[in-house]
């Protein structure tokens, strides 16, 4: 129920935003700064990172835009897509039937208009609720588990497993919300604490890239290069977090009284620290990434070196 939810509020803001999203990307980008303002805006608007990014790489596999505002696009796209976990913090359980209700009504009556894309992210919202509460629920009976709270245990003791476990649960779900959210509903019954929350929130933010890795496979050299941007803004900044993520849980503690908004908050101020300290040096990363991730005709001249 989470996934379909997420999908179906993705699909539907889609297609309120989605006709005006490609003219604005390609017209709003002339920057990194504006490239950034213009992604966080674009996925604020779709909910999905992973869309806005592979637009891009699409965009720059046709020369549409540089390395450096595809860059700034990602960095932008990454703070985007924290409204969602925004909206999961909330504890909307008994309106979730309510929400599911008002938009499948308004997604049969609009039809394929944009109201009735409305209805769609409507219903999807009081899905995703809905689930959530449906995960909490599953989760109780597994405090009383020794093998879940011996799992739980030993990813307590081990930040960076337990941070490459998120990861790949990330990279399976396809979804960073998703991942968020069982984070969240773990939360919620008590089994995790905000470190804990904070060390698979960051886990999560690198397993998000795996999808747009997948993407770039048999893509030009600009494709693998916004790929790669993607995978080493986010794992750069986990690996600069980890170490820090007891005073870090400490300054996101003062920013909400209960535990769910606190690891929104975490979710939010990693990825809007990671990006504006990624901003000023867009134009060397994109020269370390071209160095990366050669041209198709130097890899062609390589590979001849070798055969020779």
């Amino acid at each position: 129920m989470l996934l379909g939810g997420l999908r179906f509020l993705k699909g539907g803001l889609t297609g309120v935003a989605g006709p005006a999203l490609r003219a604005v990307l390609l017209r709003c980008t002339g920057t990194p700064l504006m490239a950034a303002l213009t992604g966080t805006i674009a996925t604020a608007l779709v909910q999905s990172s992973t869309a806005v990014s592979i637009l891009t790489m699409g965009f720059a596999d046709a020369g549409l835009i540089t390395l450096p505002q595809a860059i700034g696009v990602i960095l932008g796209a990454n703070v985007g897509t924290c409204l969602t976990v925004q909206l999961l913090s909330f504890e909307a359980g008994c309106l979730a039937p309510a929400v599911l209700a008002c938009g499948f009504g308004l997604w049969i009556a609009g039809g394929r208009s944009r109201l009735g894309a409305c209805g769609q992210a409507l219903s999807g919202l009081g899905a995703v609720f809905l689930g959530l509460e449906a995960l909490g629920a599953a989760f109780t009976p597994l405090q009383r588990e020794p093998w879940f709270a011996d799992t739980l245990l030993a990813l307590r003791h081990n930040p960076w497993t337990a941070a490459a476990a998120a990861a790949v649960l990330t990279g399976l779900l396809h979804s960073s919300s998703a991942a968020t959210g069982i984070v969240i509903a773990l939360a919620r019954q008590g089994l995790i604490d905000l470190e804990n929350a904070v060390v698979l929130v960051v886990g999560n933010n690198v397993g998000t890239c795996f999808t747009a890795v997948l993407a770039a496979v048999g893509s030009t050299s600009a494709g693998r290069r916004i790929a790669a941007a993607h995978l080493l803004i986010n794992l750069l900044g986990a690996v600069a977090l980890l170490p820090l993520v007891e005073p870090f849980a400490a300054l996101v503690a003062v920013t909400a009284p209960n535990l769910d908004r606190q690891i929104a908050n975490a979710h939010t101020l990693f990825n809007l620290l990671s990006s504006l300290l990624m901003l000023p040096f867009v134009q060397p990363f994109a020269r370390l990434l071209a160095a990366l991730v050669p041209n198709e005709g130097h890899r062609r001249k390589r590979c001849l070196r070798r055969r020779l």
